[in-house]
């Protein structure tokens, strides 16, 4: 069986999509399935470029390969899920948010004159004819399903999946360092957390993983330095094996990004047995963490987010306790690959 990974990609950028595209094929692989990822490139400015990588889409041939047909195509992301085939499943990570949720917000770039309107009415429209042609619609997150039937009246399944390497995440030590992991990115936040340090003993530090090769990260890092000290350290792009130590040790895993679709630091932090501090407007990570029980949900705040983070340095044991908390949560929800791959391949 020969299956097509359709998907869209930034050059140069390597985010959670693509760990969930290479992933998605090792497990087809490991199955003996044929599997292939199929990236269409993607830049979003000027809004109608986008339209180019849209029309790009609905052009790429999918049917064969060499003389052999493809069984089966798996789509992922916009624009590549306009991608034509006689037997296609979607499986959402999102949509081009700047056209839905984040129109109007700080976050969004499509609003702001008439071409940007244009183009994400053209958006919308083209979802809401195309991503019905699938055989089935499912999402990556109750977030992401829950935007389809609001913005299109469309109807999907929520299927869960790991973060890589699920199986080598443990709990170590609860050393007084905070980790937050992720791009650094506006709509990541990362300024809150590093902001929140300036109230906070130099006993508690702050680790932050993740690219900084953007115009916000560049900030961010000289940020860190101004504070001073060893107390915020910006450890940019880790190794995973660095990774994996790092939230194995650290006190809490902080994830306070602006309405996440899934992400994967919710999921690596219960599986390292770690509690979760995010805020209300979280998205995706609301649909793990419980208040008080797993994790600590706050308001968007520096100085809430110190006041939490001064509680657990202060209280070790109760860190200890919503971390095992959040180990058992993702115990409990039993995500596994097999499920994945017998629905998308059904």
């Amino acid at each position: 069986m020969k299956v097509a990974i359709a998907t869209v990609q930034v050059p140069f950028i390597r985010g959670g999509a693509e760990i969930l595209a290479e992933s998605l094929r090792g497990e087809l692989v490991a199955r003996g399935i044929d599997a292939e990822i199929v990236s269409i490139p993607f830049k979003w400015y000027p809004p109608t470029r986008i339209l180019d990588h849209m029309l790009m889409a609905r052009m790429v041939d999918l049917s064969e390969v060499n003389g052999m047909p493809i069984d089966r195509v798996v789509t992922l992301k916009f624009p590549a899920y306009h991608v034509e085939h006689r037997s296609k499943v979607a499986w959402v990570l999102h949509q081009h948010r700047q056209a839905y949720d984040l129109f109007e917000t700080p976050f969004g770039d499509l609003h702001h004159d008439a071409e940007g309107r244009m183009v994400a009415g053209e958006i919308q429209r083209w979802d809401e004819r195309l991503l019905p042609a699938h055989d089935a619609i499912y999402t990556i997150a109750r977030k992401v399903t829950d935007r389809l039937r609001h913005y299109n009246g469309i109807e999907s399944e929520v299927l869960y999946h790991p973060p890589a390497n699920a199986e080598r995440f443990r709990c170590g030590s609860f050393e007084p360092y905070v980790l937050a992991p992720g791009r650094f990115d506006q709509i990541k936040r990362q300024h809150l957390i590093i902001d929140a340090f300036e109230h906070l003993p130099p006993s508690v530090k702050l680790v932050l993983i993740g690219s900084t090769d953007s115009a916000y990260g560049h900030q961010m890092v000289e940020t860190a330095k101004r504070i001073g000290g060893d107390r915020v350290v910006v450890r940019g792009v880790v190794t995973e094996a660095e990774k994996i130590d790092l939230f194995a040790n650290c006190l809490a895993v902080y994830n306070g990004v602006y309405d996440e679709d899934y992400g994967y630091v919710t999921l690596e932090a219960f599986l390292a047995g770690k509690a979760v501090i995010t805020h209300p407007d979280s998205g995706g990570p609301l649909e793990f963490v419980q208040h008080g029980e797993n994790g600590l949900i706050i308001p968007p705040d520096p100085l809430a987010i110190a006041d939490a983070i001064r509680t657990l340095a202060r209280e070790p044991r109760r860190a200890r306790a919503l971390g095992a908390a959040g180990r058992h949560t993702i115990d409990a929800l039993a995500i596994n690959w097999d499920i994945v791959i017998e629905r998308l391949l059904a």
